[in-house]
């Protein structure tokens, strides 16, 4: 090239004329050079690549081994799906357009094909049906007068976070002979005044293996509330006393020692009403102002041992399922026929006073004994259920035989339901029992 403003030489003009001169035939449509070498030559002088591939040196092209043939066959394998060949009249991938085979003969397969037509999906079986969802349902001709379900969540401030109260706990285990299942709700009125719910409901276990032993304790239907509520106190401190002994606790029952396991609970229940006692003196409450309810099931996990313990204070219920019938084995009054402490009807409960008394704080009087102190140890028999519950369902227990053969009849069906199941059991509800409903239930093999 010329710099500006100077006249270019012939040669290198050249072929700029020879490719706009007036002169040269036209390479176009219509023309005698108008041919597929001519156009080809052209390209090449253009580009100045004239050792390219020519029309005259097709391309190599090196054909699959036909789809049909054994060997192609049994490079499938039969789990793979034969893909169909090329629709007639289209020109195979890799082909220069003046390379298509004449005539109707089958197109020969290369190595570039067309993508294959999308399979149809493969067939999703279909699901089984979802189980029906356990449903809260209701005794008696009218509902309750409030809803099935919360409402409103109780009040919370800076200084109670840290303890929240669930509307509802659920919990089950297995050892041994026996299926336990075990639940806390909180009542209707509660769930509808926004309030929390009062009842209190421990599970624990102690040890491992055959020695291992389940403590079951239930509180509630006493007085108090806040952050630290009686029932929770009284659950968590007769946890803490039966786990220090659970190792004697545990050979006691195993071994049938009544006299011991009696002392000895009895000492334990004593300890946690005292620490009750004393957090009613720190909150400067009355001790009647910060009491509650007791109630525990000590179940061990020995396969060999059937003895179910009971033991505990103030309201609520011991039933048994046997037979398809309830028997009541906890009345709300001490035995009859009999001075405190000695054996009453069935040769294995027993009735004491705690003799504990409130030591002298400033402006309290000392109080009288507590409530009598129960306990009865029995042993279970295959097809027994044993529920501990609250005052919440023991009152409608035995009072309402609608909600007792209700239960009989669920529960003498087929063994221990589930725990969502056991929840909608629990819950059923009848007009005029709004309280807390907690319970466990303790089913033999």
């Amino acid at each position: 090239m010329s710099q500006q403003g100077e006249k270019p030489a012939d040669h290198e003009d050249d072929w700029w004329r020879r490719l706009y001169d007036e002169a040269a035939p036209d390479a176009g449509p219509g023309s005698e050079a108008d041919s597929l070498d001519d156009r080809f030559d052209s390209a090449s002088d253009a580009l100045g690549d004239t050792e390219q591939a020519r029309p005259d040196r097709p391309a190599t092209v090196v054909p699959l081994p036909d789809p049909r043939s054994p060997a192609a066959e049994a490079e499938k394998g039969p789990d793979r799906v034969p893909e169909p060949p090329p629709p007639q009249g289209t020109v195979p991938l890799g082909r220069a357009p003046w390379e298509a085979p004449a005539g109707p003969s089958r197109p020969q397969t290369f190595a570039v094909r067309p993508p294959a037509p999308s399979q149809e999906p493969p067939a999703v079986a279909a699901l089984p049906e979802p189980p029906v969802r356990p449903a809260v349902g209701h005794l008696g001709e009218r509902p309750p007068a409030y809803d099935a379900e919360p409402a409103a969540l109780p009040a919370s401030g800076p200084d109670d976070l840290g303890d929240p109260v669930p509307d509802t706990v659920l919990d089950g285990a297995r050892y041994g002979t026996y299926t336990l299942r075990a639940a806390s709700v909180r009542g209707d009125s509660a769930r509808s005044c926004g309030e929390p719910r009062r009842d209190a409901l421990l599970t624990a276990r102690f040890g491992d293996g055959d020695g291992a032993l389940v403590l079951v304790a239930v509180a509630g239907g006493g007085t108090g509330a806040g952050p630290a509520r009686p029932a929770a106190d009284a659950c968590r401190w007769i946890g803490a006393t039966v786990a220090r002994s659970h190792a004697r606790l545990s050979d006691d029952i195993r071994a049938g020692r009544r006299g011991d396991l009696k002392s000895g609970l009895h000492r334990l229940t004593a300890r946690t009403y005292g620490k009750l006692r004393a957090r009613a003196a720190e909150l400067g409450l009355e001790p009647s102002a910060y009491s509650t309810g007791l109630r525990c099931l000590l179940l061990s996990a020995d396969p060999e041992c059937r003895t179910r313990v009971f033991f505990g204070i103030g309201p609520g219920g011991l039933f048994r399922l046997r037979d398809g019938a309830w028997q009541d084995l906890d009345p709300v009054r001490p035995a009859t026929g009999g001075a405190a402490g000695e054996v009453g009807p069935g040769g294995d409960r027993l009735t004491m006073d705690l003799q504990i008394t409130t030591p002298p704080y400033a402006g309290h009087p000392p109080q009288p004994p507590a409530e009598p102190f129960r306990f009865r140890a029995s042993v279970a028999r295959p097809g027994d259920t044993l529920m501990l519950c609250g005052n919440g369902l023991a009152e409608p227990m035995r009072e309402k035989p609608a909600l007792a053969g209700e239960l009989a009849r669920r529960w003498a069906a087929a063994g221990p339901p589930g725990l969502p199941a056991y929840l909608a059991d629990i819950q059923l509800r009848i007009e005029g029992y709004a309280d807390d409903r907690t319970g466990a239930a303790v089913w033999e093999a």
